[in-house]
């Protein structure tokens, strides 16, 4: 029976998209018959296919195997449930490092897309840390909590280079001097430089008469499931699936349209440095 014990991860929703398609797409079988051909009860079948519970790679022989499905494509489809479930740091999460940190981590280690929108801070994927550092002095965090948030920090920003991402920053964060004029203008200097690393940064610009989500979020996109969007609030993140990441997709396209043009937010980020 499906493991019981380890709570479900980002990647389960992966595993059981696939396993839902190949249900609806190579069998007859209905969510119900499945359970019941797999003695497993129907609320467990659609956590599994739904990614709300986690599920072992021998979980995923047995339903392949109750499928029908040939041996080499099953082999196929359980390496690839193997890589899925293969650890990351996030999985051994630093003392101090809030649990919600990895779970981002986790979520942006499956994406193929990750496109941010940041209100009143450069987004933490482009952050420099020395800015990290002052905001979280701000925040009154620790000296010794906030260097190991910022190595957890550091790492996620490794993704940077293997996924599309792009960054859509409000002209306020760009001119909120976190750790005064020196560190300020070296994080608008690393911004920059991020489009010769290939990462698009395009500025929303001030006053702008449009109604825009007033709130910070970054929207993922995946390769066989559905968007997830992270909310920002105070204490971490709030996660938007399904439905309710569906507005976000339009906003993601409102950006597009309103945000400054590559050229023009380059312009922007120089003009910005020099007033600082």
């Amino acid at each position: 029976m499906p493991n019981k014990r380890q709570p479900p991860r980002p990647r389960d929703r992966i595993i059981g998209a696939r396993l839902r398609a190949i249900r609806r797409q190579r069998t007859d079988l209905s969510l119900e018959a499945a359970a019941k051909m797999l003695e497993w009860g129907l609320a467990t079948m659609s956590r599994i296919e739904n990614g709300q519970r986690h599920i072992s790679t021998e979980d995923v022989a047995t339903i392949l195997t109750a499928y029908r499905i040939p041996a080499v494509e099953r082999e196929h489809v359980i390496a690839e449930a193997r890589a899925e479930n293969a650890s990351g740091w996030w999985d051994r999460p630093l003392q101090g490092v809030p649990a919600e940190m990895g779970t981002l981590a986790s979520y942006e280690a499956d994406a193929n897309s990750l496109t941010d929108w940041s209100v009143t801070l450069v987004p933490g994927l482009l952050q420099i840390e020395d800015y990290a550092l002052a905001l979280m002095r701000s925040q009154e965090v620790p000296q010794d909590v906030a260097e190991l948030r910022w190595l957890a920090r550091r790492r996620r920003q490794k993704i940077l280079g293997t996924v599309d991402y792009t960054a859509y920053i409000s002209e306020t964060a760009l001119r909120t001097p976190f750790g005064g004029p020196g560190v300020h203008n070296k994080q608008v200097k690393h911004l920059l430089g991020a489009r010769e690393r290939g990462i698009p940064v395009r500025v929303v610009s001030e006053h702008l008469p449009v109604g825009l989500v007033s709130h910070s979020w970054l929207y993922m996109t995946f390769p066989s499931t559905a968007p997830v969007v992270n909310v920002e609030v105070y204490w971490g993140g709030v996660y938007l699936h399904d439905d309710q990441s569906e507005p976000y997709t339009r906003m993601v396209e409102r950006l597009d349209h309103i945000a400054l043009p590559g050229q023009e937010s380059q312009n922007m980020l120089r003009s910005i440095l020099k007033e600082a």
